[in-house]
């Protein structure tokens, strides 16, 4: 065997539920696994005798394939409230001739808007450095995104839902949730263009022309520091505290995933600023 991924191979013809992502081997408990790629020959520490650690990562599901599963359901999720609003099924409240909000018009149209470019960002845009995930993942994004849908879209096109209380509020809500949108998506493009297409490289990120990318003077990931600014934005405008929930809760998960990624980042990239946060 010539590879690690030789070597997987040959795992794979002795035990046949086993695929290539999902064997991981490590030449010792406390290293980083393996990558297909490492030649055997390219190993300092690997020599006659030694030995390679084996784990079996279980059931595995392409990235895309989650985030598709995780996006798309949302859209579904805020449509089945926003037209059975006239629903007495649904709203006991309801009045069959009760007229929809352009404010609830609004709502919809952003939020289905945002999972659509998602969504469109994941076909076209993203590039990932990982072919798969646990499946056990797909569940537990799924059932997150899609349950704060579900709450999100129940009280924004409720018959009781309550309009904001100027027009200001919404214009300065939506302008954020329009920034938070355009930066998000600046960021992800920027990304694209950092890794050449079927590449692992990582780098550190730096500024191009395009405004939005300045905030990686100041962190790693403003893709996600644009996307929760932009439910907060979301949240403003529609006066949701389920939106803005979600926002919270949305910013914890990005920080809290963000550090393992960024630390190997910067370990494999020339340029690590000293003025660099998470």
């Amino acid at each position: 065997a010539d590879s690690i991924l030789d070597i997987k191979k040959m795992h794979i013809q002795q035990k046949s539920y086993l695929y290539p992502t999902r064997i991981c081997y490590k030449t010792s408990l406390k290293e980083k696994p393996l990558g297909d790629e490492v030649k055997i020959a390219d190993l300092e520490t690997f020599t006659d005798g030694s030995v390679l650690y084996f784990k079996d990562l279980g059931p595995q599901i392409g990235w895309a394939t989650v985030f598709l599963a995780e996006y798309i359901g949302p859209i579904f999720m805020y449509l089945i409230f926003f037209l059975s609003r006239n629903c007495t099924c649904i709203y006991p409240d309801a009045k069959e001739d009760a007229p929809m909000t352009c404010m609830q018009q609004l709502a919809c149209a952003c939020y289905v808007g945002h999972y659509v470019k998602r969504v469109l960002e994941t076909i076209f845009v993203h590039r990932f450095s990982k072919a798969t995930m646990p499946i056990g993942n797909l569940f537990k994004n799924c059932t997150y995104y899609w349950g704060f849908s579900g709450l999100i879209s129940y009280f924004t096109n409720h018959p009781l839902y309550t309009l904001p209380a100027c027009e200001l509020q919404i214009y300065v809500g939506l302008s954020i949730y329009l920034f938070g949108e355009l930066g998000n998506l600046s960021i992800h493009l920027a990304f694209k263009n950092m890794r050449p297409a079927g590449s692992k490289t990582r780098v550190i990120p730096v500024p191009n022309g395009n405004p939005f990318t300045l905030l990686f003077n100041l962190v790693s990931c403003p893709n996600y520091t644009y996307e929760v600014l932009s439910w907060v934005g979301y949240a403003v405008f529609t006066q949701t505290c389920f939106a803005g929930l979600f926002a919270v809760v949305g910013g914890a998960r990005c920080c809290s995933g963000r550090w393992p990624s960024t630390g190997t980042t910067r370990k494999n990239s020339k340029r690590t600023p000293k003025t660099e946060r998470q």
